[in-house]
């Protein structure tokens, strides 16, 4: 009879050395579970879910339209220049200029494609061989002529109008698909908006409850499906770790076993919870649609009992100019105004509900600041990685890079691009009224100090064994950077972007509250205090109160998060302002 004390070991030494597929397909038991519970989560919310992939295939439609039109602007530009001289050569330059600018960009696609996504080379495939410079760029040469045929394709010829006419029918099959499969927290599984009937009931309800009690339920469900979500996610990593991880034990478990032990990282993790759900279930949580509240109050009418004892239609529009808190008149938190529409934070100066703008001010603070701080951390990566690896001329222009952005005060660079892009009209000032040009804005002016946070860890680990060991073995300086030093530093990136979320969504308030931020009618916390602020005094004070009051929670929340993360991954560092800007620590 063999020692059962033995057995956690030896399992894991047979896993040793074998692909995670290979460890899946020899226990598939506990993996098809696990992913069978993913399934039925999703199918829950499969309307949501499709709808949530219709948005960002939107979002990516829009950023390749945008990039298309660069060559377009530039050669525009040469060509305006040249006018005045000879028309031929104005239009001649112009085209000369927008290729030239095409065929960069298209490189630079090439090059990150042959760096980090293609796992094969087209130089193997013809039986090219060289020195490694010259096969480098001659696949880059390669690549961006299959790129350039793809794109006259595309421009010139009927499949890129084949091509459109997909992707616009896969975007309204989707669209299509989301309003019809319910959802177990939608608005109309669980509906709140309904009127008094004669005999001192409601319909249109969800089981003839009051407004106030069916929207507590849906909301109730939100978050209650979040948080089975998020324990499910946590069940998925105990499956790996049991039973597909090769060791026994990794840094990570002393890492996730110092932070549950860190109250104050728990506090900012639960309160980040909360503002994620707030966000991404906004129309849910929202008492009333923001289309028809927002958006187009004059365009949807809804039904409420009048006090004559008859059924009566009215627009939200004309309703909300009764239901102003304005310091006269005042909707407080958990009332119904005079047309029985539950605000369970009352209503703004503009007779909007309260709720519903901070539940959508919610998700335009989590978009712009993901946003803003993944494109940020990205170039911060990115740059560390390459001044790290080849230092000289690459870290100094990076430095004089930084420290020209840098030397100017974020916030007046921040205003300054603002009012620039937003009274000049330009495409990507539209976006969220503003949201992705600050999310944009944001980006440039925050990466030199990511970079810097994390240049001194990258310069440490390119001089570590191993990565010499990477380099004597022949490894792609791109494959050393992304298998040998990347990981490396994502801990540091993670912690500084958590606790850059926070300023973020600090700076977006500030901006919208002096008027330079998201403009109306998108919803965003700083303009609802600003909207507020001169009703503090009043009956109408909640107003500002309750939106500062959120600002306040949420960013000491990511602060929180961020110190619980720092210390949980490296307990002894001592990572302060003076290392954020200085390049951080080891």
């Amino acid at each position: 009879m063999s020692d059962t004390t033995d057995s956690p070991t030896m399992a894991q030494d047979e896993l040793a050395d074998k692909p995670l597929r290979a460890r899946i397909k020899e226990n598939p038991r506990p993996a098809l579970l696990w992913f069978s519970g993913v399934v039925i989560l999703i199918l829950l919310e499969l309307g949501r879910v499709l709808g949530a992939i219709g948005t960002i295939g939107s979002a990516i439609r829009f950023g390749l339209s945008g990039l298309a039109t660069i060559p377009n602007w530039f050669g525009g530009n040469v060509s305006d220049a040249l006018e005045g001289t000879d028309e031929t050569l104005a239009v001649l330059g112009g085209a000369l200029v927008a290729d030239t600018a095409a065929i960069v960009m298209l490189f630079a696609l090439a090059s990150v494609l042959a760096w980090f996504v293609l796992p094969w080379r087209l130089i193997d495939r013809i039986g090219f061989e060289s020195t490694r410079r010259i096969e480098s760029i001659v696949e880059r040469i390669l690549l961006t002529l299959v790129l350039v045929v793809g794109a006259a394709l595309y421009a010139f010829t009927p499949v890129g109008t084949f091509i459109n006419a997909e992707i616009a029918f896969a975007a309204n099959l989707l669209d299509s698909l989301s309003s019809t499969i319910p959802s177990l927290t939608s608005r109309e599984l669980i509906p709140n908006e309904g009127h008094r009937s004669p005999d001192g009931g409601w319909e249109g309800t969800f089981l003839g409850l009051s407004p106030a009690w069916a929207w507590a339920i849906r909301t109730t469900v939100v978050f209650v499906y979040a948080l089975i979500c998020l324990v499910w996610a946590w069940k998925g990593y105990n499956v790996y770790r049991d039973h597909y991880r090769e060791a026994d034990w990794t840094p990570r478990d002393d890492t996730i076993r110092r932070f549950r032990g860190h109250y104050w990282g728990i506090f900012g993790l639960v309160v980040v919870f909360m503002f994620v759900v707030m966000a991404v279930w906004a129309p849910a949580i929202s008492p009333v649609p923001i289309e028809h509240n927002v958006f187009s109050p004059y365009s949807h009418e809804f039904d409420y009992l009048g006090d004559d004892g008859e059924i009566e239609t009215i627009t939200h529009g004309a309703a909300n100019l009764q239901s102003q808190s304005n310091g006269q008149n005042t909707v407080s938190p958990m009332t119904y105004d005079e047309y029985d529409r539950f605000a369970p934070l009352g209503t703004t100066p503009n007779g909007q509900d309260l709720l519903t703008n901070l539940a959508h001010g919610a998700q335009t603070s989590l978009i712009i600041g993901l946003t803003a701080i993944g494109l940020g951390a990205l170039i911060a990566v990115i740059l560390s990685l390459i001044t790290a690896y080849y230092k000289g001329v690459a870290d100094i222009l990076t430095v004089l890079a930084s420290d020209t952005i840098i030397a100017i005060p974020a916030f007046l660079l921040v205003m300054l691009l603002s009012v620039i892009f937003s009274q000049g009209n330009h495409p990507v000032a539209e976006p969220l009224d503003g949201g992705l040009l600050l999310a944009l804005i944001l980006a440039f002016a925050y990466w030199p100090g990511m970079w810097r946070a994390i240049r001194g860890p990258s310069l440490q680990v390119a001089e570590q064994e191993w990565v010499d060991a990477a380099k004597s073995y022949g490894q792609k300086p791109s494959a050393i950077m992304r298998k040998h030093m990347a990981p490396y530093i994502a801990g540091y990136i993670m912690i500084y972007a958590s606790l850059l979320l926070g300023t973020v969504i600090i700076v977006v308030a500030a901006l919208s509250f002096l008027g330079l931020g998201i403009t109306s009618p998108t919803p965003e916390w700083g303009r609802i205090i600003n909207d507020g602020r001169s009703y503090v005094s009043t009956s109408s004070w909640h107003v500002s109160t309750i939106s500062g009051l959120m600002i306040v929670f949420v960013v000491t929340a990511f602060n929180a998060l961020g110190d619980g993360i720092r210390d949980a991954m490296d307990p002894e560092a001592d990572v302060g302002d003076d290392a954020a800007t200085t390049g951080g620590g080891a």
